[in-house]
């Protein structure tokens, strides 16, 4: 009689099992994914009872009613999370290594604990003497807040049950284990079975949880993509370590809109609020230099200044470098093709580096023109007006479309003392009374840079 095997390999990107080893996943084409795990035949499924339910009325009583959420403390982390953290929900955070992901967590907790809440802080990766370290260095200390150092999923549970408390944390869940499993910690088995408990408990008991992710080396969150769909929220926190700032992103959020963003300043004493990031983005910027243009983004409900950088040299290559930080790439190939053939630039032999200022991500198509104007402003040596402020989207054929909400952009530029702004033609309209500003509409890219640079035609280089 065949003898059944001990061991499997499972997929640690997508659970994919496999009775023998593989160098490359059927399932999600990942190289050298599958790792071998034991087959606990120990803990059969269990079947539980069929729970009695009961189905309301779309337009019931409740209806109209919003879920009851609860303040972090943390103003740039309650508009990320849609005005605070909804009882009951499971939020996710994830990050790069040291981004500040634990001193977050910390913060918001002490700021839930000023109402009197009681907090259980699990951690698995730090002792407890390492959390009341890093807790006096940023200025927190609450009697309602325990901490726990261990990553025994029924521990932290039954510590749970006891405690009763009004919010949980859990820091980070690649690191948390059940006995009832005999896989690696962190493994897609674990992360599944231990995250589906910590949520059921969650929503059994209506208490928020805070889940922290690791993440791999290409930036998504380490373990099983299945995480992020069980989850209610999944943030992930942004930004480089060479800078200051940090960017808090909502990438899902059942409870709010995923286009806000949390501005963060990491300093001694932990990470402070940014509540005007345009100043702070623009608080460097170097005043008539060429290569530099200044447009306004949209990020969630709020403008948010951001100063977009280009460097244009020759290349001694064969193929010359296009590269980016913050600017989406292929949206550069794009604009570079539309300057070749609509504009007259030759931009075939030129190395072009474009850069969003300050780390900040810019994706929308209102920051094209400005990615434009940096790059012809370097080619051609003439910086633009310091005061001016450009924003609109280039099409193919090199004419300046529309972009949403002008109105709230144009204040924000106004408002930080900037005297112009180009716009789109066709948004142009009804702007003069909007803000005290020179408002300049234009048709096409060729207008746009006669207006910056005051060219008549375009060089012949």
């Amino acid at each position: 009689m065949a003898k059944e095997p001990s061991t499997q390999y499972v997929c640690q990107e997508c659970g994919f099992r496999s009775p023998k080893w593989l160098g490359r996943c059927p399932g999600c084409s990942q190289w050298n994914s599958l790792l071998e795990e034991k087959i606990d035949a120990q803990h059969p499924a269990q079947l539980l009872p069929a729970a009695t339910v009961e189905a309301e009325p779309l337009d019931g009583r409740t209806a109209g009613q919003g879920p009851r959420r609860l303040s972090t403390g943390i103003d740039e982390l309650d508009r990320v999370l849609g005005g605070g953290v909804v009882a009951g929900s499971v939020v996710l955070i994830g990050g790069e290594p040291g981004i500040g992901k634990s001193t977050l967590l910390l913060q918001a907790l002490h700021g839930v604990s000023t109402g009197g809440k009681t907090l259980l802080y699990a951690s698995g990766e730090e002792s407890a003497d390492q959390i009341r370290l890093r807790s006096r260095r940023v200025g927190i200390s609450s009697p309602w807040l325990y901490v726990v150092a261990d990553s025994l999923l029924e521990n932290i549970l039954g510590l749970t049950e006891k405690l009763d408390p009004d919010v949980l944390a859990i820091d980070s869940v690649q690191t948390v284990y059940s006995n009832q499993l005999e896989s690696a910690p962190g493994s897609v088995s674990q992360v599944r079975h231990c995250a589906s408990r910590v949520i059921l408990e969650a929503k059994k008991a209506n208490r928020p949880t805070f889940l922290v992710g690791h993440v791999t080396k290409e930036g998504a969150i380490a373990g099983p993509r299945v995480l992020e769909h069980m989850v209610d929220t999944v943030l992930y926190f942004e930004g480089d370590r060479g800078h200051s700032f940090r960017i808090l992103r909502a990438i899902k959020n059942r409870y709010g809109s995923t286009n806000e963003i949390g501005v963060f300043e990491m300093s001694e004493k932990g990470l402070c609020q940014v509540m005007n990031p345009s100043e702070l983005f623009l608080a460097e910027r170097p005043l008539g230099v060429a290569g530099s243009a200044i447009t306004a983004a949209i990020e969630g409900s709020r403008p948010l200044l951001v100063e977009v950088q280009a460097l244009v040299s020759p290349s001694s290559l064969a193929i010359p470098r296009r590269t980016t930080m913050g600017v989406d790439h292929n949206r550069l190939a794009l604009l570079l093709a539309v300057l070749e053939k609509k504009v007259g630039y030759s931009l075939a032999q030129q190395d072009i580096f474009v850069n969003a200022a300050g780390g900040v991500r810019v994706d929308e198509p209102a920051v094209d023109l400005a990615i434009a104007a940096a790059v012809a402003s370097s080619f051609l040596e003439k910086p633009i007006d310091p005061g001016t402020v450009v924003l609109g989207e280039i099409g193919l054929t090199g004419e300046v479309r529309g972009v949403s909400r002008v109105a709230i952009r144009v204040k924000e530029a106004a408002r930080l003392g900037f005297s112009r702004c180009l716009v789109p033609r066709g948004s142009a309209e009804g702007l003069q009374d909007v803000a005290d500003m020179e408002i300049r509409g234009t048709a096409s890219l060729q207008d746009a840079l006669r207006e910056l640079f005051d060219e008549e035609s375009p060089p012949d280089y």
